[in-house]
């Protein structure tokens, strides 16, 4: 694939089939995100890649903490609730989501079973943890370099024929990640990234979000040209 085409091409892929993902793959994928920029050279991130009974270990304590009804413990700050527009960006492609699946607004057990998917990272057959350096924890910088490597591998996965899921509620219970990971002391788990190959027959997979448009999301200072 171009860039071009890995870029427009990718979507969010939240269901997978069960082929694995061989080591081999996932080390290129990652020998091409880790060439992502970072402040002063600092390259803070560090990957754990996990499959098969450690992972299913994660999915289960994952669920079990959700169900029980534990708090969450992320490592690195979350935001508050959306409000306004980013609340109707999130609104919507729930809506896209859910319309896809065929989850009625009144099917309480369906819209529960979707969330505790994000919990279950998925059901891909691979999960790579970003995490990074706790000596730089507390600044923002750092999860600023983490993102950047993180969508440079969601790129690298795709253009290998793999998907990926960003996915934040996979580290919401991060003493369960960090057990059966074996996530080192001296590491912030950051994200969790659900990888494998896309089942082409899950109706959310067909999903793309709407983006802003570049008039939207850009000022142009000091340019003589007109606009397009």
């Amino acid at each position: 694939m171009t860039y071009d085409e890995v870029v427009l091409g990718r979507r969010t892929i939240r269901g997978f089939t069960e082929e694995p993902v061989s080591r081999a793959v996932i080390e290129e994928i990652i020998g091409l995100a880790i060439r992502s920029p970072s402040s002063l050279n600092s390259q803070p991130w560090n990957f754990y890649v996990i499959t098969g009974e450690p992972l299913e270990r994660i999915r289960a304590g994952n669920v079990e903490r959700n169900l029980a009804g534990i708090p969450e413990s992320r490592e690195f700050r979350g935001s508050d609730p959306y409000q306004g527009k980013h609340r109707e960006r999130q609104i919507g492609v729930a809506k896209q989501l859910f319309a896809a699946m065929g989850i009625a607004r009144e099917d309480k057990p369906a819209r529960q079973d979707w969330v505790l998917r994000g919990f279950r990272q998925f059901d891909a057959p691979a999960c790579i943890i970003v995490t990074y350096d706790r000596d730089l924890h507390g600044g923002d910088v750092p999860v600023f370099d983490c993102g950047a490597v993180a969508t440079a591998l969601v790129n690298a996965a795709w253009s290998r024929g793999l998907g990926c899921c960003v996915n934040s509620q996979g580290i919401m219970q991060s003493p369960v990640v960090r057990e059966h990971a074996g996530i080192a002391e001296d590491q912030v788990i950051m994200i969790a990234i659900a990888i494998g190959h896309p089942d082409e027959s899950f109706p959310a997979n067909s999903v793309v979000s709407a983006r802003k448009s570049v008039d939207e999301a850009t000022v142009f200072v000091g340019f003589d040209e007109p606009a397009n």
